[in-house]
């Protein structure tokens, strides 16, 4: 998994409330097992119209946020079903932030699994946020996790909160396998001594 350490830049605005899983990626996405190729398929039926064609004034389709690293959206972002094919969406688009004032508890833990940070703020400054994304690309917003620090393009800076233990994953680059990995070799003692003393098994 990509480490995530600090990133400048681009924030588009997606002031949209109860945004669920399936507005982010439809079903008709899911049969992939792969975590790559979904990007062009984020917010799908927002973006494009029933011919395909792309819808030019949904925000991730206009010009000046086509490079979005950071997605400001309203409350209880992520809701409705488990699929973890929306971060990997988010994910493939770019985006590697998301701030807003509450997510659904599995939506925000897939995105620690995913390389994504999920921000929580106030209300009050994930409005100040949100106008600051409106201002288009010459607005870039600075993410710190390690101070735990988002900046705005002009230099007003909010700190947020964050498990320790899901900080120091994003933060190594570690998701679910790599952190049974670096037992391996607790592992591997624990099935030589289990070979000895139960060769049965």
């Amino acid at each position: 998994m990509e480490k995530f350490e600090k990133i400048t830049g681009i924030a588009a605005p997606l002031p949209l409330v109860n945004v669920d899983t399936d507005m982010i990626i439809p079903k008709q996405f899911l049969k992939t097992i792969k975590r790559t190729g979904l990007g062009v398929n984020l917010f799908d039926e927002m973006r494009y119209d029933q011919d395909g064609n792309e819808i030019p004034d949904f925000v991730l389709n206009k010009p000046q946020y086509r490079d979005t690293e950071v997605l400001i959206a309203g409350e209880n972002f992520g809701c409705g079903s488990s699929r973890e094919h929306a971060p990997w969406a988010i994910k493939d688009f770019g985006i590697r932030c998301v701030v807003a004032p509450s997510f659904a508890d599995i939506f925000y833990n897939n995105c620690f699994k995913n390389g994504i940070l999920p921000i929580t703020l106030p209300q009050e400054q994930v409005d100040v946020l949100m106008k600051d994304a409106e201002k288009g690309a010459n607005a870039r917003m600075i993410v710190d996790l390690e101070a735990q620090t988002i900046t705005t393009s002009d230099g007003e800076s909010f700190s947020f909160e964050i498990d320790q233990f899901k900080k120091h994953c994003l933060l190594e680059g570690l998701d679910d396998i790599a952190l049974t990995l670096e037992k391996a070799a607790a592992i591997d003692r624990f099935e030589e001594g289990m070979a000895q003393s139960r060769p049965w098994i």
